[in-house]
């Protein structure tokens, strides 16, 4: 992980969500680093729309996994998603909203921030 990271509006990297817990290091941020290979980097509000798909794509987030303290989302939640998987929604016109301020810096690599500017959530 790395001390002090940044979002992808270049300030502090701020919290994603603590219920429920999120995070590649399961610390409630989208911290990332080598060893997190699938870049759980983009902060999340998912819909039931998104999950439908990320299931249909052999990502099934909904089902409690607690072998991997994964206790399933709900329409709603808040989660670092894989970036690609984020920009795979996007493609598929299901991409749920982004909270910009908890997004890691290193989403960029993957898709812009006028892509992710255009599903920031506002307000919530």
């Amino acid at each position: 992980m790395t001390a002090n990271a940044l979002n992808v509006l270049g300030t502090e990297l701020m919290p994603c969500s603590y219920d429920p817990l999120t995070g590649f290091y399961r610390d409630g941020c989208c911290n990332t680093d080598m060893q997190d290979l699938g870049s759980h980097v983009v902060c999340t509000k998912v819909t039931q729309e998104f999950l439908e798909f990320s299931a249909s794509r052999g990502n099934d987030l909904s089902t409690p996994r607690p072998e991997y303290r994964f206790a399933g989302l709900q329409e709603g939640d808040r989660w670092c998603l894989c970036a690609l998987r984020w920009k795979e929604a996007l493609h598929a016109g299901v991409a749920p909203f982004v909270i910009l301020e908890s997004t890691h810096a290193k989403a960029l690599e993957f898709v812009t921030l006028e892509q992710l500017q255009e599903y920031a959530l506002v307000g919530g």
